[in-house]
């Protein structure tokens, strides 16, 4: 067993795409019509055979309450994994993203959040190797 498809709620699909492939650098992968939404997934260029984030409209009543809940707590709905996040901050902050954390470091990782523009804080971190 593998996990194959992880789910983001997003307020705007095209938005969203467009956010997550031009400014994170994610590849397209699926993109289809299912009645009035689409099933849009996204992937990593290093690993493209690997899990595809689904972007998922958040139009049921429930999953908008719960994504406005966390952005409204600045609780992240996810986390991606950089190399190096001075560099990946630095990056995104110079195409515009807005951050409400900087990097910061906690221990084990050193962790960056951000405002993903579809409704979602998205979390970067980078692993603290022992030296």
């Amino acid at each position: 067993m593998r996990i194959a498809f992880t789910s983001l709620l997003v307020d705007d699909q095209d938005k969203a795409l467009s956010f997550y492939t031009n400014i994170l650098g994610f590849l397209p992968k699926t993109d289809f019509p299912i009645g009035e939404y689409r099933w849009i997934t996204v992937v990593s260029p290093d690993a493209q055979d690997g899990t595809e984030l689904v972007l998922e409209p958040n139009a049921n009543p429930a999953a908008l309450a719960f994504q406005s809940a966390m952005h409204e707590q600045g609780i992240p709905l996810t986390a991606f994994q950089v190399d190096n996040i001075v560099e990946e901050h630095a990056r995104l902050r110079a195409m515009g993203v807005v951050f409400t954390q900087d990097p910061t470091d906690a221990g084990p990782v050193t962790q960056a959040i951000f405002d993903d523009t579809c409704g979602n804080l998205i979390q970067i971190f980078q692993l603290n190797l022992p030296g």
